[in-house]
């Protein structure tokens, strides 16, 4: 069986093939951080909705620990019972706390919601971004490249072959310039929607911390079942380490 060499002509290697792969490389940098400044900054949050979260995890946090509980008996029960109060009459919801016979609130119309407008309307400016360079190489290369064949299979690899090779095989060189969370990858754009936030939005629906806070109180009346502090017996446990009993 003889070998075949397959020889690449310097020139088509040259004034072809690298002047594509160079263009699209910068335009995939230019475009990573094209994308960065259309970036909306992210939204603060306001100090009830911030209180609201942290004592919802301050929550947690005591119910994790209580098997071995770095706080005493007499502490935890005090925390325990001031939550437990706190979340039922509803201190720590950022809207204060609900009135009798008031309707919960329905969940906000994507549509007519301002945050998830905004998400639709940054995920359609990416896509944007990323759908014309796109376009622009495709003509510049079919304007100035047509007719080049780099090589003959059973079907020929144009200059536009080349274009969808790098397309995907730059991936790993945006990754080692710009870092794995790049704009550059075409393997993640192409698999990301503008709606995508709206559409998870709608689908997991707003927080009701009410409901959150009410099952808290049972958590929190449980955990005090299962309730050891890690100081228990401390003074016997460093004696018998160190061989005084």
């Amino acid at each position: 069986m003889s070998d075949y060499n397959f020889e690449l002509d310097p020139q088509i290697r040259n004034w072809v093939l690298f002047p594509i792969t160079l263009v699209m490389l910068l335009v995939g940098i230019l475009r990573h951080y094209v994308v960065m400044l259309l970036k909306d900054p992210p939204k603060q949050l306001t100090k009830a909705a911030t209180r609201e979260q942290r004592a919802l995890a301050r929550s947690q946090i005591l119910r994790a620990t209580a098997p071995n509980s770095p706080i005493a008996k007499s502490y935890y029960s005090s925390i325990t019972t001031h939550l437990c109060t706190a979340f039922e009459a509803g201190e720590y919801l950022k809207d204060g706390p609900p009135k009798e016979g008031e309707p919960s609130a329905a969940p906000p119309n994507p549509l007519t919601d301002p945050a998830a407008m905004d998400g639709m309307m940054s995920g359609m400016k990416t896509q944007m971004v990323m759908m014309v360079p796109q376009m622009v190489i495709m003509g510049w290369i079919n304007f100035f490249f047509s007719g080049f064949v780099l090589i003959k299979l059973p079907f020929p690899l144009t200059s536009l072959s080349w274009y969808f090779l790098n397309l995907f095989g730059l991936n790993g060189v945006y990754r080692l310039i710009l870092g794995n969370d790049n704009a550059a990858d075409s393997s993640q754009s192409m698999t990301q929607s503008p709606f995508a936030t709206t559409g998870a939005a709608t689908a997991t629906g707003p927080v009701d911390y009410v409901k959150i806070f009410k099952a808290e109180i049972d958590n929190l009346q449980l955990s005090e079942g299962v309730y050891k502090w890690a100081g228990e017996g401390v003074e016997e446990r460093v004696l018998k380490m160190y061989g005084k009993l």
